[in-house]
């Protein structure tokens, strides 16, 4: 019986740290694109309009997103800030700019059980990435 409970005591002990691990990832957002369109009067340009959409508890990495970005709150709530700006708590109905040279240092929806939605109508050079991680 005592091997039993020594066997038993060593998977719950392995078992924590994967659990605690689990916890502690906050989770990403996540992105649906509308619509993309070349913008024939800026060569090399496109527009896109997507959705994206927060879990509760996300909190994106830092990024730039390299194109002019505008926001617009759908549900939900989100913090935002872009180096050297102030924090941005925003709301339904709120709108949020940032420019092709912004760090965005915080992403993130404070609640830890409403999801929150924005939609995102942004201007980049066609074909770039959306967003890329930065180190602050």
């Amino acid at each position: 019986m005592h091997k039993l409970q020594s066997i038993v005591a060593c998977i719950l002990l392995l078992a924590v740290p994967v659990v605690a691990v689990a916890q502690t990832a906050a989770p990403q957002s996540s992105r649906k694109a509308l619509m993309a369109k070349d913008l024939s009067d800026f060569p090399g340009k496109e527009a896109m309009v997507y959705i994206v959409e927060y879990p509760p508890g996300t909190s994106n990495v830092p990024h730039r997103h390299n194109g002019h970005v505008f926001l617009h709150i759908l549900e939900g709530q989100l913090n935002a800030q872009v180096k050297g700006g102030e924090l941005t708590v925003l709301n339904p109905g709120d709108t949020y700019y940032e420019s092709p040279t912004d760090i965005h240092i915080v992403s993130r929806n404070p609640s830890a059980t409403t999801p929150a939605k924005a939609m995102v109508f942004l201007i980049h050079e066609k074909g770039a990435a959306l967003s890329v991680p930065v180190k602050e």
